[in-house]
């Protein structure tokens, strides 16, 4: 399987990707440098956290004009899948991939702690290996991860089932108002989404840094049920 991991400048996370799909899932990766434009054949594409062009102007708003996006939308609009993890999310709602937008958080600080996130639907490549209410305990880290849209593309997505992922307690409790468990006051505590062809998901937390026990308390030895890896592992599954 051959995974595209697009590098802007600003990207942080990339080195976590690789890692997660060359030594955890034994997939071939490539990097792919905004400027290129060739994606390499890739099975997957994943564009990474981090703060592309130092989040200039807005997250995610200088990088949707990079010349390897109109490769990304092609290969997209073809029904590949692409994944967008935090600024990754950011980017994809920029260039249209994803509806919706990426505000600055309700206290306007930067969040870097823990959340859960809940699986609302197992209708994409991604959370196919997932059951409906598994919770995903993994970081944020983000100053802009207040998703919004107006309430008829929200009730859009709810009607399409095109939310994920939504923000809960440890428990499982999903409440918009609780700024405990939805720190950055996402609407609906949504904290990931998919298009209309379910071949593109996005969503804010990092899960690619609580797959091992060596950097996350969340790794693979906590008995709370599913983690991140499966996640990762089922868009290589299904394209196999």
């Amino acid at each position: 399987m051959n995974v595209s991991v697009i590098v802007f400048p600003g990207t942080n996370c990339d080195h976590d990707i690789e890692h997660t799909y060359a030594r955890l899932l034994d997939a071939k990766v490539n990097s792919i440098w905004h400027r290129e434009t060739d994606l390499k054949q890739p099975d997957l594409v994943v564009l990474p956290g981090g703060f592309s062009y130092g989040d200039y102007l807005r997250a995610g708003a200088l990088a949707k004009v990079s010349p390897i996006m109109e490769s990304i939308i092609n290969f997209a609009n073809k029904g590949g899948p692409v994944l967008g993890i935090c600024n990754g999310f950011q980017v994809l709602c920029e260039v249209g991939l994803l509806p919706g937008v990426l505000l600055q958080n309700i206290g306007m600080k930067f969040l870097s702690r823990t959340v859960y996130m809940k699986v609302a639907s197992t209708d994409t490549p991604f959370t196919r290996g997932y059951q409906q209410g598994d919770l995903l305990p993994c970081p944020v880290a983000h100053f802009d991860g207040n998703f919004f849209a107006d309430d008829s593309t929200i009730d859009s997505l709810e009607q399409s089932d095109q939310v994920i992922f939504r923000y809960s307690s440890p428990e499982g409790v999903v409440d918009p108002s609780c700024r405990a468990w939805n720190p950055n006051g996402s609407v609906r505590a949504i904290a990931g989404i998919c298009n209309e062809k379910r071949n593109v998901l996005g969503f804010m937390p990092h899960p690619e840094r609580a797959l091992e026990t060596l950097v996350s308390e969340y790794g693979p030895d906590l008995k709370e049920g599913p983690k991140g890896m499966e996640l990762f592992r089922s868009a290589l599954e299904f394209v196999g």
